[in-house]
């Protein structure tokens, strides 16, 4: 367990003991021990934790906070603890104030082992698969693939640290009706490159540039040899030679990207399996579709209908939601996409997957509560399967909203992006704002090198701390071990706040695998880098007596590693020197 988890413990069962023993001594009356918490106060003035057992009591105990507080303090006993003095407060909090062991306990921790630190077991190991990007192949890739690709990597990396055994997965619809689109739009571009304007392009089909481009691309080698064939012979020719190309393009960019992910999964290996055909199956084995108008239809409405109201909400709510049926099998015997995505979703259980966790764009946000329903209609627990939705991305430049490619004059792509942005930049700056949230992504901050720059600001601050170490090696001043006593040299507030803060990064890690959320972790570094030019431009590490320049030192080495653990987890580089 670490500093701050073992601080959090103490102070619980210190407050739990005192509260028996009033009840012992009939300063409280015989009640039932309430649920309270430990927090950190926003102003550090009202302490370093405070609890609020007084407030939680007064309804057991029938007594006002104040005199519940008062009877709690009058009991306290804080030896043997991390914690060296209380107060109370306002209607009956109760605040603490951390001793030196704190402080010189979170530097130990750190040192001990730099590389481990902010390592949980929270997760028990469990096997969590998170599918993010699974961009269309049928074209480029965009803004809300750039932003979906940093947020599910960065997740990924944040439920690995939290002991979770986490799995990056990328989903390729390779089949279905979107194939059968992009067929029909390549088969009229190719058409047309030997007929000219009498091949109408059909109406819904895909209309981007890089249709023409795959198109002649085909011509160019192959000539005319497929004008005389039969349509569905040409389309077949046709997306055989496209759509490799484009999934080896969607690989090259998430290289590029720094996302490797654990399998590419194509949706056609669920259809040449038969699980698609088996799924729908099951549902009709379960009573849960009928035919009407040559197609099969699934019960989405009676699922949730009955799922809501067992969960207590009321029809006038549910009819709100407007439930529809979903179609399986269309008219022409081809299953929806609904249907392949209820059979994916049950294959990744059943490889033994726990939980589920989808990054979709927050256009999705209908779909999530049927593929919840449908995996409770099948026989799994729909609640492990968790959706992140994501907003649009707004590239800006100058203070205006920019749409097209500078170097192209066409739609902004991922692979625009990475050409113009470093990498560092982008993955961190798109895990700075809550999936939840629409984002400006600013491309004159993204490329700046100074202090505005998140990213850099972070990594500026791991190459100042470098420096400091090698200008002190130059005068032949080597770090070493510090003892207890050295460490509780460290009593400005520039170096508790620092330490204060190192002493998160556990609980942050946990708190961001346990919300989804990796935009906690950069918020953490952030801050981290901030504290420390804080700390450096008050406290002086070269020149000072030797016990508190190594102390300080120890001091800088911990922050070190905690930037570097960060970066590293998030696959950001980490300069020496800048």
């Amino acid at each position: 367990m670490d500093t701050y988890s073992i601080a959090v413990l103490q102070l619980k069962n210190a407050v739990t003991a005192a509260l028996k023993k009033a009840i012992e001594k009939e300063e409280l009356p015989n009640a039932e021990i309430p649920d309270f918490i430990i927090e950190t106060p926003a102003d550090s003035s009202h302490g370093d934790f405070a609890t609020n057992a007084a407030m939680a009591g007064a309804k057991s105990f029938r007594m006002p906070p104040f005199k519940i507080a008062q009877a709690i303090t009058a009991n306290l006993d804080l030896d043997g603890t991390m914690f060296d003095r209380f107060e109370t407060a306002g209607p009956g909090f109760i605040n603490f104030f951390l001793g030196a062991d704190f402080y010189t306990g979170v530097i130990e921790e750190i040192t001990s082992n730099p590389e481990g630190y902010g390592q949980s077991d929270y997760g028990k190991g469990e096997k969590v698969m998170v599918e993010f990007v699974s961009a269309n192949p049928t074209g480029p890739m965009h803004m809300g693939n750039a932003r979906g690709g940093a947020l599910g990597d960065c997740l990924a990396a944040v439920l690995n640290k939290a002991g979770y055994s986490a799995y990056r997965e990328f989903y390729v619809n390779d089949a279905g009706n979107q194939i059968e689109k992009f067929g029909c739009s390549l088969e009229a571009r190719y058409l047309q490159i030997f007929k000219g304007d009498e091949i109408e392009f059909p109406e819904d089909g895909y209309q981007g540039a890089d249709i023409t481009e795959l198109a002649k691309e085909y011509a160019d080698i192959n000539g005319d040899s497929l004008v005389e064939a039969d349509s569905d012979e040409r389309k077949k020719a046709l997306v055989d030679y496209a759509l490799p190309k484009n999934i080896n393009k969607m690989q090259e960019d998430m290289a590029a990207y720094k996302i490797v992910y654990d399998k590419w999964f194509f949706e056609s290996e669920l259809h040449n399996s038969g699980e698609v055909k088996g799924v729908v199956d099951l549902l009709t084995e379960k009573g849960l579709t009928y035919e009407q108008d040559g197609a099969v239809w699934y019960k989405n409405k009676e699922v949730l209908t009955n799922k809501l109201l067992a969960e207590g909400k009321t029809q006038q709510y549910i009819d709100n939601l407007e439930l529809k049926d979903d179609v399986l099998i269309r008219q022409n015997g081809n299953p929806t996409y609904f249907a392949a995505d209820i059979a994916y979703h049950k294959n990744k259980f059943d490889r033994g997957f726990t939980t589920l966790i989808d990054v979709w764009g927050a256009d999705h946000h209908g779909h999530v509560m049927r593929m919840k329903g449908a995996m409770d209609a099948i026989g799994y627990d729909g609640d492990k399967l968790n959706v992140v939705l994501m907003q649009l991305v707004k590239l800006v430049r100058g203070g205006e909203l920019v749409k097209m490619s500078k170097r192209t004059g066409k739609a902004i792509q991922l692979r625009d992006l990475l050409e113009e942005v470093p990498v560092d930049s982008a993955r961190f700056l798109f895990n700075t704002r809550e999936a939840n949230t629409q984002m400006d992504f600013d491309l004159d901050l993204a490329v700046t090198q100074d202090n505005q720059n998140p990213v850099y600001y972070v990594q500026y601050a791991h190459a100042r701390i470098c420096s400091i170490f090698k200008a002190l090696a130059k005068d032949g001043i080597t770090p070493r071990d510090c003892s207890k006593d050295e460490l509780a040299l460290l009593t400005a507030p520039e170096e508790k706040e620092l330490i204060s803060h190192l002493a998160l990064y556990t609980n942050e890690i946990i708190s961001a695998a346990k919300d989804y959320d990796p935009t906690k972790i950069t918020r953490y570094v952030t801050k981290l880098a901030t504290l420390f030019h804080k700390f450096y431009n008050a406290c002086r590490v070269k020149g000072e007596e030797e016990s508190l320049m190594q102390a300080r030192l120890a001091l800088c080495g911990c922050v070190r590693s905690v930037i570097k653990n960060v970066l590293t987890m998030f696959n950001i580089t980490c300069p020496e020197s800048m």
